[in-house]
């Protein structure tokens, strides 16, 4: 039987795919170590909460926080907005929820 070397591309792409999912993170798939939100953006999300003085840094922080959710502000129109900032919102707030520590 001929193989193809399309067939064989794409067997070894596939290959390589599901490798990478196994050994995405050390032990496995194991994602309970990776923490999403920085020590700093942290302190930075507890100051907007209690309603601290804005800074740049602290919105700048946030907004790292929230494209990491999944969040793209457009400089256009965007047709799902404000439902995509709002969803990346609950994620931040899950995150912070989750990694940081409560004063």
């Amino acid at each position: 039987m001929k193989y193809r070397p399309k067939f064989l591309l794409i067997s070894f792409a596939s290959a390589l795919l599901l490798a990478g999912c196994a050994m995405g993170t050390p032990g496995g798939m194991q994602e309970g170590a990776r923490t999403h939100l920085s020590p700093t953006q942290c302190t930075d999300l507890t100051a907007l909460r209690h309603h601290e003085p804005l800074t740049r840094e602290r919105n700048s922080s946030e907004l790292s926080a929230l494209e990491e959710a999944g969040y793209r502000p457009s400089l256009f129109w965007d047709p799902y907005y404000p439902e995509d900032l709002q969803t990346a919102q609950i994620q931040v707030d899950r995150w912070y929820r989750m990694e940081c520590p409560q004063t």
